[in-house]
């Protein structure tokens, strides 16, 4: 047995970092191939402005779920690169509005023909196993049940055991 299974869940926080760093590299390799400037970690930040093309920082990172350090960083790497500019919000000075510049609209048009293919694909593949047809619902479960309490919560609870 590999290593990783035989572990079980004491290494699963490991075990989907490490496919999700597979699952990005491998479409990285599929921009790269079909010559496209675009990283796969920008997605998320991406498909949000394609659903509503004026965001804050703010909300970003909380339909992220993620910090709006995390997202001050890679919006201001986007910037660097021309993708998206940001403005301060009218109604609040002190919020910056995010917002595709011409280039980035471009490089949406570009890739949304390789989010397409990466649904299909990753359906298809989820469904060559019927343990895999569960994956979504059963991460949707996962994230429920830690977001009622923490992991480090529960953890805490079974030492003072």
């Amino acid at each position: 047995m590999s290593f990783y299974p035989s572990l079980g869940y004491l290494i699963f926080g490991t075990r989907l970092r490490r496919l999700s760093e597979y699952f990005l590299a491998e479409v990285n390799k599929v921009y790269e191939y079909e010559g496209i400037p675009f990283d796969a970690s920008w997605f998320p930040v991406f498909y949000l402005l394609a659903e509503q093309p004026s965001l804050t920082l703010m909300e970003i990172a909380t339909k992220l779920e993620v910090s709006h350090s995390a997202v001050s960083q890679l919006i201001a790497g986007l910037k660097k690169k021309g993708l998206v500019k940001t403005q301060k919000c009218e109604e609040d000075g002190r919020r910056q509005l995010v917002t595709f510049t011409v280039k980035g609209k471009a490089l949406l048009a570009t890739v949304k023909p390789i989010w397409e293919a990466i649904a299909v694909i990753m359906k298809n593949v989820a469904e060559e196993d019927e343990h895999s047809k569960l994956l979504l619902q059963a991460l949707s479960g996962l994230e429920a049940s830690l977001t009622q309490q923490s992991l480090s919560d529960r953890i805490f609870k079974e030492l003072e055991k």
